[in-house]
This record gives C-alpha cells, structure tokens and sequence, in this order.
C-alpha cells in the first residue's frame, strides 16, 4: 500500500484547487469520490459540457438513459442527481455489484440500474432509450463504420446520443502520429479524431442529424490539472502512473493537437 497517498492533500484544498467556473454542477461532488472512482480524464467535467448539448428536452425527469462505458458510475450518478433520469449503468470492465455499491451509497439506487455489457452484445431492446450518453469510452469501440447504425436501434425516434472523446486537433497527415505523441507508443491514438471526423462518420450513416460536433476550447489544460492532482492523489499506483503519463503528453504537446471533442446526434 502507498505511504497514506490520500492524506497528502486536504479535502479543503482540494476542492479549491479543483473548483473550476466551467462546471459549476461538477463542483458540488465531493472530491475525494471523484478523484477515487476515476477512471481517466475528469468524466464529470465532460459530462457537464455534453448535457446542456443534448438538452433538457432530452435529459427530462424519468427520461431513459444509457450511459455507455460508464466506468464506476460516477457519470450515471451524476445524470440521476441532475436531471433526474432513469440510467443503466453499463460497462465491461467494472463489475456491477462494485457499482451498485457505489450507486447506493450515493443514494440513487432507484434510479441507477448497472449492469455488464460489452458495446457490440448490448441486451436491450429496440427504442428503449430517450438518450445515450458515452464519456471518454465510445472510441475504444464506436469508430467502425457500421457500429453507430446498431447502437442508435436502441434510441426511441428523435432520442438523442451525445459523446466526449478525446481528440485531435487536426487528423494526423499519413501513416504517422506526431513525433512527440508517438513517442508514448500507444496504438491507442489512431482511435483519436478531429470534430469534423466525427461529424462525417456519423453523417454519412444516414442514421442521425448530427447537431454538435465541436471541440472544448483549452480542454487539454483541464485535462492537465486532473492529471496533476491524480497523479498526486489518485489511492491506485495504476491511475497514478498513468495521469504521470498524461502529464508528460500533455506539457509537451501544449493543445497543438490534443484535447476533447463533444458529438450530439439525432437519431432519424
């Protein structure tokens, strides 16, 4: 076990530190629980830009949600807490009786069902959501061309399916990534791409209308700080090791290429 990592820091301090003008929402959750249950880039934070896209129309009170690759749920807590929706909780990696252990001590086990999936084997029927909602997660499976087509099935017509991904900038020239990026040696960055990716990707499957496709302005310096303070506070050596990583990524490449990018689409 590492020397007392979490005590390192105040929660008082913390929460000032981490308390950003962008998320207002994001900034009421305790930050302890946040930085505990992490799982990558700050998914509160980018939930908290992607919602007010996909609209209250959408994320209505007793609205169905699926929160796709939702990690350990703090994004299904967070919908439930804000918006009052249905959510099933799905992931692959988290076991669900982790989860609901955290749902229910967040207090939203009625409204907050999880459940194990993987993307491609998804146990749903047809129309059976208003929204999907998938957080730093869709591109690990959702850049297939054929992929969007199934999911959006699930969507009840004219329901709504919103994404933040990390990104690109700019889609990298040739068979190359940037030197300094391909320096970390993860094949992973290939699944990275521009706003305008996207919304040509979603565009041409003639599923949906796509109605946002932009790029968070300074997101990488967001990602920065929560990689600093995880790298610091994170109880895991793994998340540790891996915000060091980011760290390293992110002071070098400075927001030339890296950063986030929020997609919304309406499924016909």
């Amino acid at each position: 076990m590492p020397d007392d990592i979490t005590s390192r820091t105040s929660n008082e301090d913390l929460t000032q530190r981490l308390t950003h003008a962008r998320y207002p929402r994001s900034n009421s959750y305790d930050v302890r629980w946040v930085i505990d249950n992490q799982m990558g880039p700050n998914a509160l934070w980018l939930l908290e830009w992607l919602a007010p896209a996909l609209g209250l129309d959408t994320l209505r009170p007793g609205a169905r949600v699926l929160d796709l690759g939702c990690g350990r749920a703090m994004t299904s807590v967070f919908l439930a807490r804000e918006y009052d929706v249905q959510v099933t909780a799905a992931d692959l990696w988290v076991k669900p009786d982790d989860n609901a252990r955290r749902i229910a001590e967040a207090g939203f086990a009625d409204r907050v069902l999880p459940v194990h999936t993987e993307a491609h084997d998804l146990p749903f029927a047809e129309a059976s959501f208003d929204a999907i909602v998938s957080i730093d997660a869709y591109q690990y499976f959702g850049t297939n061309d054929l992929y969007l087509p199934t999911l959006t099935r699930l969507l009840k017509p004219g329901g709504r399916i919103g994404i933040v991904v990390p990104a690109f900038r700019e889609e990298p020239e040739g068979v190359e990534l940037p030197e300094h990026i391909h320096a970390f040696g993860d094949p992973g960055f290939w699944a990275f791409h521009t706003a305008d990716w996207w919304r040509r990707n979603w565009t041409r499957t003639g599923v949906v209308d796509v109605e946002e496709a932009d790029w968070l302005s300074d997101g990488w310096r967001d990602w920065l700080l929560w990689s600093q303070v995880c790298a610091e506070e994170s109880p895991e050596e793994f998340h540790r090791e891996t915000s060091r990583r980011a760290i390293d990524m992110l002071r070098v490449d400075e927001g030339r290429h890296l950063g986030f990018v929020r997609v919304v689409g309406r499924r016909k």
